[in-house]
């Protein structure tokens, strides 16, 4: 499905964010993306998206070279819109229609796609937020915020689904919920988070990405999560002193900031 071939990223006039990062993900794959703050997830993330385009490198998503020239055509670009769908770290930066299911309905229009009416009612009962159809996205809480953006996302039927931090801003009950949605989705899957202890509730396989910002893990999640090394490397882990009475230790403690 997606091919990376020494992708780098530099911002106009600013820093490296991504460097030389090479993968190959096939369909139905559920990757967990993980990197201290700053490491460029989120840039990754834009790029499979075609928000931002490297600076060097090539991204192909299922045979087709992803490029500025390739999505200005009309039919490729409304194709590739549909196909790959990015929940944005914060909910808030997505929502802007008058009422639910206005929200929910924009992307189908945009796309052109049949049967709106119905895939607003289909996934609206699906993530539960049916009672909410007519009411205004601000007035919702933050988890049924973030039900909202996932069925707008999700009623276009997307084969990758690409997600920011998407417990970043929830309470544990509303993690919980998207936690058990997300592994019952059968749609490919690229996680980011720096939340080690939901990591492997997320996906199989990690990247990780060095605070130089580039890949320097790519395999199974809990061989990853075994290697304290690997982790104290890549900022995910820190060793700080624990006196139990007269006694003093060293032991690892995991990067939880959501």
């Amino acid at each position: 499905m997606i091919e990376l071939d020494d992708i780098q990223y530099r911002f106009a006039r600013g820093p490296v964010a991504l460097r030389g990062v090479s993968a190959r993900v096939q369909p139905g794959e559920k990757i967990v993306l993980l990197g201290a703050n700053g490491t460029g997830k989120s840039t990754l993330l834009r790029i499979l998206d075609g928000l931002l385009f490297p600076s060097r490198g090539r991204y192909t998503f299922r045979g087709q070279r992803i490029t500025r020239a390739a999505l200005r055509k009309r039919a490729f670009a409304r194709r590739f819109r549909r196909e790959v769908a990015y929940l944005f770290q914060n909910p808030d930066a997505m929502l802007f229609n008058p009422t639910v299911r206005e929200e929910i309905a924009f992307g189908l229009q945009q796309v052109g796609a049949d049967g709106v009416d119905r895939r607003v009612e289909q996934w609206a009962n699906e993530l539960d937020i049916a009672a909410q159809l007519g009411r205004a996205p601000f007035e919702l809480s933050g988890g049924e915020k973030q039900k909202v953006c996932l069925a707008a996302l999700l009623a276009l039927e997307p084969q990758l689904l690409l997600l920011d931090e998407p417990t970043a801003q929830l309470d544990p009950r509303s993690t919980g919920w998207l936690i058990d949605f997300l592994q019952d989705l059968p749609t490919t899957t690229i996680v980011t988070t720096h939340n080690l202890s939901l990591a492997a509730e997320l996906g199989a396989r990690v990247w990780i990405l060095s605070e130089d910002h580039a890949l320097i893990h790519d395999g199974p999640l809990q061989e990853a999560l075994a290697d304290h090394d690997l982790l104290l490397r890549a900022n995910l882990v820190h060793r700080h002193r624990h006196r139990h009475g007269d006694e003093v230790h060293r032991h690892y403690h995991v990067h939880d900031w959501d």
